[in-house]
This record gives C-alpha cells, sequence and structure tokens, in this order.
C-alpha cells in the first residue's frame, strides 16, 4: 500500500546557500579539490565534487576535455558507439591526455544490450574506472538488483547510480554496491 506523507517537505527553491565570512582574499584562493574513498572499490579520488549530467547534449567527450582541466567529472551519455568509445581513447592517449580519464563515467541503462555494451567498454579500456548507472526513476526493485550485477561484475570500479531522493532509496543503492547515489 502506498504510504503518503503529510509532512513538509523542501525543494531545491526552498534553499538558501548562506556565505559565512572568511580569511580568503579573492575568489581565486578558494580550493574545491576533495578527496573521496569510496565504500565497494576501496579506491580513492580526488577533484572537484561536480558531475555533468549523462544527457548527449552535456555527456559528450568535449565537455570531458573542458571539465578535466578543471577536475570536474562527466557521466559520458550512452548513444556514443564503440567505435566512437574506441576513437576517443585512442586520440587522448596519443596526445598524453590519460589524466581525463581520471574525469570520466560510462553511462549505462538497464537493458541486457547496455550492460553488454559497457562490459566491452570496460573490459577493452582498463583506465576507464567509473560507471554511471542511470535511470529517470531509481525506485524500482530490478535497479537495485542491477547495481548488484554491475557490482559483482566489476568490483574495482567506482559506481554512480541514480537518480533517486529518499534516504530509504540511497541506503538501498548503497547496499546493492553503489559508490555515489546520484540524487534528482
Amino acid at each position: 500500500m502506498v504510504k503518503i506523507e503529510w509532512d513538509i517537505k523542501l525543494g531545491f527553491k526552498d534553499v538558501l546557500i548562506r556565505p559565512k565570512r572568511s580569511q580568503l582574499r579573492s575568489r581565486k584562493d578558494v580550493n574545491l579539490d576533495r578527496t573521496y574513498k569510496f565504500l565497494h572499490s576501496g579506491k580513492t579520488w580526488t577533484g572537484v565534487p561536480i558531475v555533468a549530467a549523462n544527457m548527449d547534449t552535456t555527456g559528450t567527450f568535449e565537455m570531458a576535455r573542458a571539465f578535466a582541466k578543471e577536475k570536474c567529472m562527466v557521466a559520458i551519455h550512452k548513444h556514443y558507439t564503440l567505435k566512437e568509445w574506441d576513437n576517443f581513447i585512442v586520440e587522448e592517449e596519443k596526445n598524453n591526455n590519460s589524466d581525463i580519464f581520471k574525469y570520466i563515467a560510462i553511462s549505462s541503462g538497464t537493458s541486457e544490450r547496455d550492460y553488454n555494451k559497457i562490459s566491452t567498454i570496460l573490459t577493452t579500456h582498463k583506465q576507464l574506472q567509473f560507471i554511471c548507472l542511470d535511470i529517470a526513476n531509481g525506485y524500482s526493485e530490478h535497479f537495485a538488483q542491477y547495481v548488484k550485477k554491475v557490482r559483482t561484475a566489476f568490483p574495482q570500479h567506482i559506481i554512480m547510480a541514480g537518480n533517486v531522493v529518499t534516504q530509504e532509496m540511497t541506503e538501498q543503492l548503497l547496499i546493492s554496491g553503489a559508490d555515489i547515489v546520484k540524487v534528482g
């Protein structure tokens, strides 16, 4: 049975980020780098915790090149072909730009075709460490099971999964093997 919650909920428009006094003299002195150690993969990552969404207009190789310069991540959209991935990776390595691979995630939905595609790419290109599992509504047992399947197949990779907004589903995705939960 569906549970209706009557208490007040806040949205993005209800949140105010209030600045506080700072010892910094200039905006250029701000350092946004953060280091994270991930629950399941055990890996650490240092960068700016901003991720461009895996939409076909923002999750592009071009965006990854720009974001990586700022140590920000891009979840690459799932519509690139295997050949386009191969070409991108060869080009970046040829240009001595291997650091870019620290800031990109390969995206997947939950279809068998998506799973086979990321499996092929991740097996071929070991330098890719991030996986973005993304569906519009992460509130299904199927999605939690898919996260488990991907975690089992790629135990050393950093998995982000979503989209969810509740504590309960965030916890379920973490239990299922996600290192990062996408909220939205």
